[in-house]
């Protein structure tokens, strides 16, 4: 394999851990051992790296995304993320707060924070559960689902720009990935939220 050809396969990262791997066996005459477990670590490092890359790429969408949504809902009282809430309550009438919390991905204190701040400016109200008072369901207003169309067009649009050049196979496949990709932080969202440790 020529140089360019490997620098296409590796990357320069990768071509760097492969020089770094080759001098260190060179310089201490390690055995055959040694350099497999020392070839191995390399590859682990790569792999790292890649994986740390893409999740930098996810959250600066992310947070991208997040700013302009809170730059554009700010005159309609809506920041900090609340158009989330507003959103999913609209979708599921008479959802509480706990499963509001699961579905959104955040601690129940900073949904109560949300949920707070959307009653107050008259976006969302409460009402008690019938078969149990302790239960509030959470329901759109009148100024709610007023709202709720302008946040649906906002986010149909990022998404036809986020996704601008993209072919149908291309976008079925981003989404899939992402699914897959979530549903695999979900596990240790899971194991962390219900106060375990993770060892790394």
């Amino acid at each position: 394999m020529t140089l360019g050809k490997g620098a296409q396969v590796l990357g320069y990262q990768g071509l760097i851990l492969l020089h770094i791997y080759y001098c260190k066996c060179n310089k201490n005459k390690l055995n055959c051992v040694h350099i497999i477990l020392l070839y191995l670590q390399q590859k682990i490092c790569v792999k790292e790296f890649m994986m740390k890359e893409i999740l930098r790429e996810i959250g600066m969408i992310a947070r991208a995304l997040d700013s302009i949504s809170n730059i554009e809902f700010k005159e309609h009282d809506l920041t900090k993320g609340q158009y989330l809430y507003l959103v999913r309550i609209c979708e599921n009438p008479g959802i509480i707060q706990e499963k509001l919390a699961e579905m959104i991905k955040v601690d129940r204190t900073t949904a109560a924070r949300a949920i707070q701040k959307l009653e107050m400016n008259g976006f969302i109200e409460k009402k008690d559960d019938t078969r149990n008072k302790k239960i509030k369901k959470l329901f759109s207003t009148e100024k709610g689902n007023h709202i709720y169309p302008f946040i649906i067009r906002e986010h149909r649009y990022s998404n036809s720009v986020a996704l601008e050049g993209f072919s149908e196979s291309e976008v079925e496949t981003v989404f899939t990935l992402l699914q897959r990709i979530r549903k695999n932080v979900e596990k240790d969202w899971e194991f962390v939220k219900k106060g375990n440790e993770r060892h790394y």
